[in-house]
């Protein structure tokens, strides 16, 4: 069934992305001689980070996986994946933004707001158009932190509220397209 789909859609992106962090990890351990990662010195390491954050964030493009699996989840599973399961990524891109090529995030950060944009707009199940939103809000915050770290931390907090907000009502009104929301 769908929720089988999504849970080895997911299960399967998550693995390859910690086997990234921890590849970047190694690598620059095998450069620095320190098991430091909040400085990575290698441009290897470094976008072995970008990749795998990028991966487990939804941020393009690595963001395949998040429309499919939210639309095959249920809706609280959908809260959770799209809040909760953020905070440890975005906290592992704060630490390390000083030190990323600030040209590859920005890169990714704009292509996510565009297809997160484009890619919602002509949905009709309110899963999905949460996906989109979802890459859309990761690739703001993956601009932002280039610039201001602590701004992006003020977004994230804005954007759970306002997520979550949205999940429970749509929980509360069982509103699964756009046309269900609107009888509603």
């Amino acid at each position: 069934p769908r929720s089988t789909e999504a849970a080895t859609k997911y299960f399967l992106t998550q693995a390859t992305a910690s086997m990234i962090l921890l590849l970047a990890i190694l690598n620059n351990t095998s450069n620095s001689g320190q098991w430091n990662i909040i400085q990575p010195e290698d441009m290897l390491s470094q976008y072995l980070f970008l990749v795998a954050l990028g991966m487990k964030l939804g941020l393009a493009p690595f963001h395949f996986w998040v429309p499919e699996v939210t639309q095959g989840i249920p809706i609280k599973s959908g809260l959770i994946l799209l809040t909760w399961q953020k905070l440890a990524p975005i906290s592992i891109m704060y630490q390390l933004s000083p030190y990323l090529n600030k040209n590859m995030m920005i890169t990714m950060a704009l292509m996510s707001i565009l297809l997160g944009g484009w890619g919602g707009l002509n949905q009709m199940q309110t899963r999905k158009i949460m996906a989109y939103s979802s890459i859309a809000h990761m690739g703001w915050m993956s601009a932002i932190v280039t610039y201001n770290p602590p701004m992006m931390m003020l977004n994230l907090f804005i954007y759970i509220a306002l997520t979550m907000t949205m999940f429970l009502a749509l929980n509360y009104l069982s509103a699964k397209s756009t046309s269900t929301l609107s009888m509603a």
